[in-house]
Formats: C-alpha cells, structure tokens, sequence
C-alpha cells in the first residue's frame, strides 16, 4: 500500500486533511507533527486507532528526523502543511517562522530530494511534493482585481514573507532537481479544529462567553474566505491530477469584510443560542451578540484585501467549492458549540484569548481590521 506523509496534520487544515485523506484516499497516512501549541492530538482523536495512520512526533526543521520519515515508511506522496501560521505572532517572534516555514521546508525538500534519487524509475514516476502555501504571499490587492497564479510576490509580514521563501524554494527543486513538486495557495480558510486565535472561532467563543469581539481597525479589510473542507477536497485534487512543476490558487468565492464576518457569526448565534438563554450575556443586560463588537487599533502592516482566482483549478482538475459562506459558517458556529471539549483542551495553559501581535513597533498602515487563517 502506498504511504501518504502529511507534515503538520496534527493542526488546523492538516488534520482535517487527515480525515479527508483517509476516507477517500486508499493509502497509509503517516502524520508528522511536533505538536506545537497549534498542534494537537485531540484534533486526530476519530482516526488514532485507523489501521492506515500512524503519527510521528518529530520537528521537520530536525535534518535527521525527517530523514528517518522518509527512510522508514518510504512516502510516495509528502504534503508539507507544517507551519508557523498567525500574522500577530509573526509581528511579536519571526524567528519561529522562519525556522519553522523556511527551514522546515527546505529540510523536507532535501530529504526528499535524496530520497527520490535512490528510487527506481518506475517509483519516481508516482512520487509528488506538495508545499501548501496562502494568497498572502501576494501582498494585498486594491478594490478591484484578483491573485491570479501569475501574480508577481509581494509579502508583507514577516509570516508571508516565510512562505514565499518556502515557495520559491519548492519550484526552485523542481527546475533544479527535477523533483516532483506541486504549489497550493489557497484564500482564508474556516471551519472544524481551528485554534481559537484565529478571526471565526475566536469571535464564537468570545462571544458564547459574553466578551468583547474585537474588530481591528475600520473592520473594512476583505478576505475571501474557503471551507476548510473544500480546501482539503482541493489539495487531494491537485495531489492526485497536477501537473508537478505548476501552482494552484484554491479560493472559495467567498470575500467579506471583517465586519460582514463577525456579523455572520453573531446571526446564527442570535439564532441557536439566544442572548436570553445565555447566561454570560443575560447577565450584562445584552440583548443580541452584535453588541459585544468593539472596535480596536489595528496591527501593523494589515494588507487590506485577498481575493482569489481559482478558474485554473476549475478549468484543469474539475475542482470547485461545494460549500459558500453562509453554509459553511453555520456549519462552524455549529461545530464550536458542540465541541466545548475540544476547544477548552487545546486552550489549556497555553492561550488565554488574549490580544497578538503588538510587539512591533506600528509602522504607517492602511485601515484594517481581525484576520486569521
């Protein structure tokens, strides 16, 4: 049986790639993940006992312990989603990134690189690297237009300038290795086991919990925004019918501003868990979610706006969306609140909801407002 190796599957869009991968992929799926403070066991909880998986604590900035990967179960596919992720942790510690998103990369590239070498030709033939990048590589875009796979880099935070380098570093292996390597950028993604430091699930705790929803700046800034799902459908798409050398936008048609966001969320809150059934709302004498939302400073260097061009994907390996924002929010709202379990254990000693990303000094920015992927 072939082996699929997925870095960083212990996290967000890994883990739920994990769950994805092992029902529609007939493969042993080897997870590897140094369970940092994003990482977390309790996200691979339905699938630890699979015959097909198998998790490896390791760091994939470890020369030898990647090494020892791919000696040992021999991966016909690798998909890198090991990653240092939040921008605001970015501002406050680059080191962590670039250790973990540039250098982690390139020891991923070159253990691979070797072990490709070593195969026959009839295994080279199947083998396939797959680096899952962000549309904030492209810097931000003005009212009108879209990131297109063409679109020049333009990173401005220390989080995308560390995968562009991861970027360049994967296409550079293939133009100079031959090594079959594959590039996913895909637009803000949402939904299941996502740390609650990030934008949607930090706005539905915060607010069950009766606490101020914060919105950076005018609340204006626009991302498109994909369920993690689809995203997922997408990189085994890319994985399994790619064309290896090429780069793949994956967006959800979703854009909305921050504001339209953290509105959303209160909607189906005001909905499933009335204001007057909620004990830590009732108490402060609030009467719908929408008003917790409080406006703050904003973090230096926010690009204003991402969107997404995903007819290539479209046009060439028949992939779309299946859930638009609407569907997919509720889905998420719906998730957090019967996954209390869940989101208390991955918060345990570890974060406190408290505000990121203000150890910088704060350059001249545009308006903008909460982002997290």
């Amino acid at each position: 049986m072939d082996t699929l190796a997925v870095t960083g599957g212990a996290g967000f869009i890994g883990s739920n790639f994990v769950h994805l991968a092992l029902a529609q992929a007939d493969a042993h799926v080897v997870v590897i993940d140094a369970l940092t403070y994003a990482g977390h066991l309790e996200s691979l909880a339905g699938v630890r006992d699979h015959p097909r998986f198998t998790f490896v604590k390791a760091d994939i900035a470890d020369q030898a312990a990647v090494e020892a990967v791919f000696r040992d179960f021999q991966p016909r596919w690798v998909v890198n989603f090991a990653a240092e992720s939040h921008v605001d942790r970015s501002i406050d510690g680059p080191r962590a990134f670039v250790r973990t998103n540039v250098v982690g990369c390139f020891e991923l590239l070159e253990a691979a690189r070797g072990y490709y070498e070593g195969l026959p030709a009839a295994a080279r033939r199947g083998f396939r690297f797959l680096q899952v990048s962000t549309d904030e590589v492209y810097g931000t875009l003005g009212a009108t237009g879209l990131f297109t796979e063409s679109t020049p880099y333009a990173p401005r935070s220390p989080y995308s300038a560390s995968k562009a380098a991861a970027d360049h570093l994967a296409l550079a292996y293939w133009h100079t290795y031959a090594l079959p390597t594959l590039l996913t950028n895909c637009s803000n993604n949402y939904g299941p086991y996502q740390f609650p430091e990030k934008l949607i699930p930090l706005t539905i705790l915060n607010a069950v919990d009766g606490k101020p929803l914060p919105i950076y700046g005018d609340g204006q800034n626009i991302r498109d925004w994909l369920y993690v799902v689809d995203h997922c459908e997408g990189i085994l798409r890319v994985l399994q019918e790619g064309r290896t050398g090429d780069q793949y936008n994956i967006g959800g048609h979703g854009e909305r501003t921050n504001v339209q966001v953290v509105d959303a969320i209160c909607a189906v809150l005001d909905e499933l868990r009335p204001a007057r059934d909620n004990p830590a709302l009732s108490a402060q004498g609030i009467r719908r979610y929408g008003e917790l939302k409080q406006f703050v400073p904003d973090r230096p260097g926010h690009d204003r706006r991402y969107g997404i061009d995903a007819s290539k994907a479209r046009r060439e390996l028949r992939w779309e969306p299946r859930h638009d924002f609407d569907s997919g929010i509720r889905q998420t709202v719906c998730w957090y609140l019967d996954n209390g379990a869940w989101c208390a254990a991955v918060q345990a000693s570890n974060y406190g909801r408290q505000r990121l990303g203000l150890g910088a000094a704060q350059p001249p920015v545009t308006p903008s407002a909460v982002h997290g992927r």
